[in-house]
């Protein structure tokens, strides 16, 4: 069977579909195979696995082939039962008859000749080529179908289809297409079945003598292959999981190797993929194989290709002391290689699903990097280590790379002394290239060791006789059967580790090499190893070296980039731009080496980042970018301090400065946010009131290793209750000097709309540059001067309260003042935790009152106990001029400058005002419905007050209050008493309007025309008691003795007083903090001190005649017994009588109608009826009528009734009765039952 594995591996790499064989009986297949090939490849196919589960398969990739087919024709029995993968999996009979006769006698024999295998799979397609207007041929092919149907088909399996070539059917093909399914997948499945009896048959005889790996090999390779070609992928994947494990068995079982291999020429090149290099009727011989020709040319054919390099490359590192130098590399670099190609040219976008596809480019990204490692590990053998970018990702792959351990190191050829000549040259003219900015940098390593000790330490191991290095510990190593490589000769004579140089020993021992003949000794050597020649000419000279070197770089990167892993594409992009670096190709490298940055940036690998960031800059300053050269300056002086020297640092701000400075073409905002960092300083924040300016302290830490130069810097502040309200900017009037480290700054704020208020975004100007920071400043420890906080969301530095009242201006006092006097008008001016330091006060005083601007105002602090004196008839003395903490100021232009004492505490500012009144207080009769008072409207005076305070009078208060101002006695009179001989006592009543002592110490009276004054005449009251004290709001009479006397002529009365008017001299005594009190204190240059002494009041009083003598009397009748409700129409009635007849002189035709008219209030009453009218009243004493109103009460509770009054009759001759207004009660309505639900 091992003789079929050549043929074996040729059928696998051509052979990739199923067949389906095709037996042409009626010469049909030219007519119907355009549209039998059109089904191909066939869609949504459901096959069975190896555990007999339906799979579904997208596309199944078939092919039909005539059984005349050489391809059919041209197998051996054996071949067809070991590779019965490729043999058809169906069976298409094409069959064709006009006549009944003829298939039963000719067609129908051949058929049965054809389909009496049972092992074959088939069924039959009928054609029919009658016209479609020949009925008589149609009905002849619908019988001779029939008939065919009956014979071939049965009730469990339809074998016969029939196809129409005039008149086709769609549903023709999807019945083929079923037949051709069920014929596969009973195939497939009968297959199945034989490959495992097969191979169960030879896993039992594993451990037996007759045991042969090959069979089971082609076996098991023609099962997993088979489940390959009808695309059951995972079944195909775990038998050669299978196969794997049972090779590695097979591999470490003692006795079944003849040797390692891997020595002739062509052994470097992995046969992966082309089993055709070496003659395979070699590998097996004797029931035994080589471990290295079998598992490199067999085994990782398709699957797990990546891993099977790995654990291949492990077993040449355990043999490499044997195999030629760089074997292992050389084979690794191959294998990758053709790995790289297969699956390339195998593998199209698109036909995996998305994860597959990703995991697919990874496992080939990780293929070329493998490949990209050793290769650059050849290069640095053979001297282009100089070349090769110390990066840190290369670094990392090379130095943790182990040196080649052959068993001894090439020697040096004897002709090669000029090659050594330009080693020797190219080393000496080898230096660093430059960095950036000065930048010094220890190289990173590119090997492990140092080459020069490890090669020479090699020949020195062989020379001085230490063996077990060379079969590198091996234990097994004398035991194998094969020759060993040809080895130099040892001396005998061990050499002594103490001697200082190598020419102190006896014995043929060589000179240690040198770097460069090391490298022209390998270079050597490896063109006797490698036999690929373009591998070789790869390595031929440093320009091929670095174009295998970035092709190589390239497709790691791009497989990468189209993977999971797409960091390591990035990564690998930095490699692939340090080339294009080193040969001046800035414009790529910068895309690619702006890629990088981002990355570490993002990732935050800094030390990374410093390794790039430089080559980066150095790009764009070449390339004049400008923009993009100062970021990369910024973002290298934000990295951390410790990876750059402070020179370096300062060479980075040194450009930042001149860029800034310079005139840029396209100048861009630059971000510092790294670079300069803010926070508010530690302590309770800033709280301002609405509409206050004040002073932000900010502290700003600086990165910049040296002093720099902001022109201008502005900060916004964010409003954390209100997101939709942009930033506002708070700007800086002079240039800032910062200096490295911490830097505290204060900046003018203006007035801000309530609310809490974070740092924003810090921006300003260095030179002509715009820039920008938003990040936070961080604090070091939390028990040193430099620890700021970080805190998100981060910690408000402004409060704004909401707009609230800061100060109160109140009236001192509430109780009246007196009218046309100088009175102490007292403001209280609060400050709510609020400083009034500087504040300015407005006045205006309203109409009818003046302010006394000859007077000083006085301020004081405001004592709350000064308003709880109750002894006013003992009045505190000296209370102006200005008593002891009572400070005098001075109105200029309407305003005064509050002293700044009183800028934290509550204070009273005593105004002196007059309020003017032209008019005389007019008194009423007493007992009066509607008592003819003055109006309190009347006595209402008005002060603007405006208060401008604040940091710069930002602040403004405007309130107008109200002063009540009265006269100091309210006066009503009355006649007490009618003598004898017609003389009248007049009382006079005295009612105390204010909140102070009055003392009158005389009173007169100035009568109408009318009246005299009985007695002396002089207008004294009748009782003197005075001085008479009136206590505040109490009440005192004057009795007035009068009579009635003759008016005088009508001619003279134009002369005449028509009312009377009482004169009162008194003085007040009470306390500004109250209310009324002494008027401001005048300074008098006369003699005369009485005007300062004694206040005096006038008041005008109306006596009318008849006095005591009503002709009409006006009664309220009583209500009903039933009472008032809201809501009941009730009858009110008045009855007017006429008490006496009037005199001769005064009547006339109309004096028996009397007008009456009804006044209620609207609110509590409603009128059903008139209002107003005449009603007839006789003449003569006794008469009397009734008037009723018909009213409806509209609220409930105690209201005044409607009233009946007579407007053309004189007060003074109606009597009512009651005399005064009353009160009734009005009861609410009834309850309303018209939702009430009966019980």
């Amino acid at each position: 069977m091992a003789s079929f594995l050549p043929q074996f591996q040729s059928i696998k790499t051509t052979f990739d579909h199923v067949v389906l064989a095709v037996e042409d009986v009626s010469d049909l297949w030219p007519m119907v195979k355009k549209g039998f090939e059109e089904r191909l490849p066939f869609k949504r196919a459901f096959l069975n696995n190896k555990t007999r589960n339906p799979v579904l398969v997208d596309e199944l990739p078939a092919e039909f082939i005539l059984t005349t087919d050489a391809r059919l024709r041209s197998r051996f029995p054996q071949e067809q039962s070991l590779f019965w993968f490729r043999e058809p999996y169906a069976t298409i009979v094409l069959v064709t008859c006009e006549d009944l006769d003829e298939f039963k006698n000719i067609l129908k024999p051949r058929l049965k000749l054809i389909v009496q295998n049972d092992e074959r799979e088939w069924f039959i397609v009928f054609v029919s080529k009658a016209p479609a207007h020949n009925d008589q041929a149609t009905k002849m092919a619908k019988k001779v179908y029939a008939k065919l149907e009956v014979d071939f088909s049965s009730k469990k399996r339809e074998r016969c289809c029939k196809l129409d070539i005039n008149a086709p059917d769609a549903n023709f093909w999807d019945d083929l297409e079923t037949k051709i399914m069920e014929c596969i997948r009973n195939t497939l499945d009968r297959r199945i079945q034989f490959y495992e009896e097969e191979i169960r048959k030879l896993s039992e005889q594993r451990f037996m003598p007759v045991w042969n790996f090959c069979n089971f090999f082609i076996l098991k390779e023609s099962l997993a292959f088979m489940f390959e070609i009808a695309h059951l992928h995972e079944d195909a994947l775990r038998e050669y999981d299978e196969l794997e494990l049972c090779y590695l068995e097979t591999v470490n079982m003692v006795g079944k190797q003849r040797e390692f291999g891997g020595v002739e020429q062509g052994d470097d090149q992995a046969t992966l993929l082309g089993p055709a290099r070496k003659p395979l009727t070699q590998i097996v011989h004797d029931d035994s194989f080589r471990e290295f020709e079998f598992g490199s040319i067999y085994l990782p054919v398709k699957q797990r290709g990546y891993s099977f390099i790995i654990s291949f490359s492990k077993a040449l590192t355990l043999h490499e002391s044997m195999l030629p130098f760089c074997m292992r590399e050389v084979w690794v670099i191959t294998a990758c290689l053709a790995l790289i190609d297969a699956t390339a040219s195998h593998y199209k976008d698109g036909l995996a699903a998305p994860d597959v596809e990703k995991e697919f480019y990874r496992v080939q990204g990780e293929i070329y990097t493998l490949c990209r490692t050793k290769f650059m590990r050849l290069g640095y053998l053979i001297g282009y280590g100089s070349d090769i970018e110390r990066s840190p990702v290369n670094s990392a792959s090379l130095s943790m790379l182990p040196w080649p351990k052959p068993a001894v190191w090439p020697s040096l050829p004897s002709n090669a002394s000029s090659e050594v000549l330009a080693k020797e040259k190219m080393i000496l003219q080898d230096s660093p290239r430059p960095k950036h900015f000065g930048i010094q940098r220890k190289p990173l390593p590119l090997e492990p060791s140092v080459l020069l000790r490890e090669a020479n330490r090699r020949r020195a191991s062989l020379s001085a006789g230490n063996m077990s290095e060379l079969f590198d510990g091996r234990p097994n190593a004398n035991d194998s059967s094969g020759p060993l490589s040809p080895l130099p000769k040892v001396n005998s004579v061990s050499m002594s580790r103490t001697f200082s140089s190598p020419g102190n020993f006896e014995g043929s021992i060589d000179r240690p090499m040198r770097l460069a003949e090391i490298y022209v000794a390998a270079e050597h050597a490896l063109r006797n190893t490698i036999s690929d020649v373009k591998l070789w000419e790869s390595l031929s000279s440093i320009e091929e070296f670095e174009q295998k070197y970035l092709d190589l770089s390239k497709g790691a990167a791009n497989n990468y980039h189209r993977s999971w892993w797409k960091r390591h594409g990035v990564v690998l992009d930095g490699e692939i731009a340090a080339v294009y670096h080193k040969h001046e190709n800035y414009d790529f490298a910068a895309n690619l080496y702006e890629k990088v940055c981002a990355l570490y940036a993002g990732e935050g690998w800094e030390n990374l980042l410093a390794e790039v960031l430089p080559n980066l800059a150095e790009c764009q300053k070449i390339q004049n970018d400008q923009a993009g050269y100062l970021s990369s300056c910024v973002r290298l002086l934000s990295l951390d301090k410790g990876l750059f020297l402070t020179k370096e640092r300062q060479a980075f701000q040194s450009e930042v400065v001149r860029l800034a400075h310079s005139e840029m073409e396209h100048p861009v905002p630059l971000d510092v946010s790294s670079l300069i960092t803010f926070s508010g300083n530690q302590g309770p924040l800033l709280e301002l009131c609405d509409g206050d300016p004040g002073t932000l302290s900010v502290t700003l830490w600086s990165e910049f290793p040296d002093d720099i130069t902001l022109e201008s810097l502005s900060l916004t502040l964010t409003a954390t209750n209100n997101t939709d309200e942009g930033a506002k900017a708070i700007k800086s009037t002079e240039a800032i000097v910062l200096r490295p480290g911490r830097n505290i700054i204060t900046l003018p704020l203006p007035p801000q709309k309530p609310g809490s208020y974070v740092l924003g975004v810090l921006t300003g100007q260095i030179g002509q540059l715009r820039f920008r920071s938003h990040s936070f400043s961080k604090g070091g420890p939390a028990d040193s001067d430099d620890f700021l906080s970080y805190e998100k969301p981060t910690r408000p530095i402004l409060k704004v309260a909401n707009p609230r009242s800061l100060v109160d201006l109140a009236a001192a006092v509430s109780s009246a003042l007196l009218m046309n006097e100088s009175q102490w008008v007292g403001i209280i001016v609060r400050p709510l935790n609020y400083s009034l330091k500087g504040a300015v006060l407005h006045i205006d005083a309203g109409p009818g009152l003046r302010i006394e601007e000859r007077h000083h105002f006085e301020i004081e602090k405001h004592e709350v106990g000064t308003q709880n004196m109750t002894n006013l008839d003992n009045p505190p003395e000296n209370l102006s001029p200005v008593s002891t903490g009572v400070k005098q100021l001075t109105l200029e232009d309407g305003k005064i400058k509050l002293p700044d004492w009183t800028s934290n505490i509550t204070s009273v500012l005593w105004i002196p005002l007059r309020a003017v009144s032209d008019g005389l207080a007019k008194g009423t009769p007493a007992g009066t419905v509607v008592p003819q008072r003055q109006s309190v409207v009347d006595g209402l005076r008005t002060i603007a007050l405006k208060l401008d305070f604040g940091v710069s009078h930002n602040q403004t208060f405007e309130k107008t209050i109200a002063v009540h101002f009265t006269d100091p006695f309210h006066v009503s009179i009355r006649v007490a008493d009618k003598c004898n001989d017609g003389t009248l006592l007049l009382q006079v009543i005295l009612q105390s309007q204010v909140k102070a002592s009055l003392a009158i110490s005389d009173a007169w009276l100035d009568l109408q025309d009318g009246f005299a004054h009985a007695g002396k005449g002089d207008g004294r009251p009748a009782s003197s008691f005075f001085p008479l004290i009136v206590s505040p709001k109490s009440k005192a009479g004057i009795l007035f003795s009068i009579y009635l006397a003759e008016a005088p002529a009508k001619d003279e009365a134009k002369e005449l007083q028509p009312v009377s008017i009482l004169n009162i001299k008194y003085t007040i005594s009470g306390s500004r903090n109250l209310g009324a009190h002494t008027p401001v204190a005048e300074e008098l240059t006369g003699p005369d001190n009485d005007k300062a002494e004694y206040l005096t009041f006038r008041s005008e009083l109306v006596l009318q005649r008849p006095v005591l003598d009503p002709c009409l009397a006006v009664g309220f009748l009583s209500l009903p017994s039933s009472g008032l409700r809201v809501g009941q129409l009730v009858t009110m009635k008045w009855r007017v009588e006429r008490l006496k007849a009037l005199e001769e002189k005064v009547a006339s035709d109309n004096l028996d109608e009397v007008l009456y008219e009804v006044n209620i209030n609207p609110e509590n009453w409603m009128i059903a009826g008139r209002k107003r009218g005449y009603v007839s009243l006789s003449t003569k004493q006794g008469s009397r009528i009734e008037i009723s109103i018909l009213c409806l009460p509209l609220v409930a509770g105690y209201v005044r009734p409607p009233q009946l009054g007579l407007p053309n009759v004189d007060e003074a001759n109606i009597s009512c009765n009651p005399p005064g207004p009353h009160l009734v009660c009005v009861l609410p309505p009834p309850l309303s039952s018209s939702y009430c639900v009966p019980a």
